[in-house]
């Protein structure tokens, strides 16, 4: 399985559609965003591309009464997870944070496959030495938005576990 890691759009929905309908096409069944989506109407056109977006909220919190709202009307294509997500992807483990240094944290624990961050717009992949002997993905894709920094996001297989990032 094949997903789109974004973060960071702010308000910035031009560019955010265009990174998940480009991860699409290259295959991606699912997007993660790592936060700072800022308004609900920035993930309106990213939601028509109709792949399942798992979104938190970072420290730019926005709306979250509009986004659970939209979450429970989007029937199953976006799921809103507050300030952080605990998911399972094509069976794998993924948690997603915000900031960078709380992934790093999780990253040691040993509990994920594969730990999601943003909040830095630096894009980056790196394995991570955990506390059980072997060594976790950590993913951050930069900003999306291409704010202080190029817009970047990051596509990943699951199946493989190689990361590539795109500009």
């Amino acid at each position: 399985m094949k997903i789109c890691i974004v973060s960071d759009s702010h308000d910035r929905a031009d560019k955010l559609a265009l990174a998940v309908r480009d991860a699409k096409e290259k295959g991606a069944a699912a997007v993660i965003h790592c936060g700072d989506v800022i308004g609900t109407q920035t993930l309106r056109a990213a939601m028509e591309v109709r792949l399942p977006m798992h979104v938190i909220h970072g420290n730019n919190l926005g709306d979250p009464v509009s986004l659970s709202r939209w979450a429970r009307e989007s029937e199953g294509r976006l799921h809103y997870h507050g300030p952080d997500a605990r998911l399972e992807l094509g069976g794998r483990r993924i948690f997603v944070v915000h900031y960078p240094e709380y992934g790093y944290a999780m990253a040691c624990t040993g509990d994920w496959d594969l730990v999601c961050c943003g909040h830095s717009h630096v894009a980056g992949v790196e394995q991570v030495a955990n506390i059980k002997g072997g060594k976790t993905w950590l993913v951050n894709p930069g900003t999306v938005a291409g704010l202080a920094a190029p817009a970047t996001w990051a596509l990943g297989d699951l199946e493989t576990m190689r990361f590539e990032v795109f500009s």
